[in-house]
C-alpha cells in the first residue's frame, strides 16, 4: 500500500539523511520525496511516499519517532489530504502546431514559461492523474524533457 508520510523535522544538516536512511535500511523504497522549510524557519517538512504494508509502515513511524530531530509524524494516507506536484514539460512545438500545444496547456490550467524556436516549456501543478493526462497528450507532439517534483501534502482543514 502507498503511504503518504509527513514528517516535521529540525531544519539542520544531516536530518534528511537520517530520516531517509532509516526508511531505506528497512528495505523500503521512497517513491517520492519533497523537503522544504515551514512557517517556522527552524523546522522543515519532509513529505515521503512509501510503499509498505500497514505493519511495516507502523514500524517505520515508530523508528522515526525515536530520532531526536523528528518532532511530528503524520500519516496523510487516509485523510483525504491535499496533494500537489509540479511538472515542467519541454514539448516539441514547431510554429504550425504551437497553438495546439498552447490550447492543451490552457485546458489543464498550465502555464507556458518558455518559448523556443521549436519548443514550448509548460509548467503544470496538480495531482498525479492531471499531470499524467497532460503528459499523455503532449506525447503526441513529442516531449524533449520532463521533470517532476515529489508530492507535497497537507491535511485538510477541519470543518467548523
Amino acid at each position: 500500500m502507498k503511504h503518504v508520510l509527513s514528517v516535521l523535522v529540525e531544519n539542520r544538516p544531516g536530518v534528511l539523511s537520517r530520516v531517509t536512511g532509516l526508511i531505506s535500511r528497512r528495505g523500503f523504497n521512497i517513491e517520492s520525496l519533497s523537503v522544504g522549510p515551514t512557517e517556522d524557519v527552524t523546522m522543515s517538512r519532509v513529505t515521503a511516499i512509501v510503499m509498505a504494508d500497514d505493519v511495516a509502515f507502523e514500524q517505520i513511524t515508530k523508528q522515526l519517532h525515536k530520532l531526536i530531530s523528528v518532532h511530528k509524524i503524520t500519516d496523510l494516507t487516509d485523510e483525504g489530504a491535499i496533494e500537489r506536484e509540479l511538472a515542467l514539460f519541454k514539448v516539441c512545438a514547431p510554429p504550425e502546431r504551437r497553438s495546439e500545444v498552447i490550447e492543451i496547456a490552457n485546458i489543464f490550467r498550465a502555464k507556458i514559461v518558455d518559448v523556443g524556436r521549436t519548443t514550448l516549456t509548460v509548467e503544470a501543478t496538480g495531482d498525479d492523474a492531471k499531470l499524467t493526462g497532460l503528459e499523455d497528450l503532449f506525447r503526441a507532439y513529442g516531449i524533449k524533457e520532463i521533470v517532476r517534483t515529489g508530492k507535497i501534502a497537507l491535511s485538510r482543514s477541519s470543518r467548523d
